[in-house]
């Protein structure tokens, strides 16, 4: 669409247009922290934080920093009993295992694809049907309409 590149949205849609998907909500530091209080609220943030520091991870060009981050991630999340271990299948944490001594840019994106694609299917939808996004929502709109409407 033409002059979409200025496009400004309010508030109140812009919580709305979370709902269009999963990565508007990332996107979005308002919707992240709603995201993640949602997470803790029901014992998964994790997955939210693993994504996080995979996208970091991925921006890093310094080699001795990637190797430093790569090691962090894995302790924190990889490695059987992480303080925040992630729910992947043996198989891929075999190979971040036996890749993780020299770590390229590339060597969690199995995990990361496999958790961002459990939040979008379970998490996410979850998300839209909570109190929290509720409440964000509603509150929004009732802002919205006290900048309208001074009397309300």
């Amino acid at each position: 669409l033409p002059g979409r590149c200025c496009f400004y949205r309010s508030p109140q849609t812009e919580s709305m247009a979370w709902s269009e998907s999963m990565d508007t909500l990332l996107a979005n530091q308002a919707g992240l922290d709603a995201f993640r209080t949602f997470l803790k609220s029901e014992f998964s943030e994790e997955n939210v934080e693993f994504w996080l520091a995979c996208e970091d991870f991925k921006k890093t060009e310094n080699a001795e920093k990637l190797a430093s981050k790569a090691k962090m991630i894995y302790s924190e999340f990889i490695v059987a009993d992480a303080p925040k271990e992630i729910n992947i299948d043996f198989s891929t944490r075999d190979l971040i295992s036996k890749n993780i001594a020299e770590p390229n840019l590339k060597c969690f994106d199995e995990a990361q694809k496999l958790i961002y694609s459990l939040m979008a299917k379970d998490s996410f939808p979850r998300f839209l049907k909570s109190e929290i996004y509720k409440k964000l929502v509603n509150s929004q709109q009732v802002g919205n309409h006290r900048r309208w409407l001074p009397f309300l």
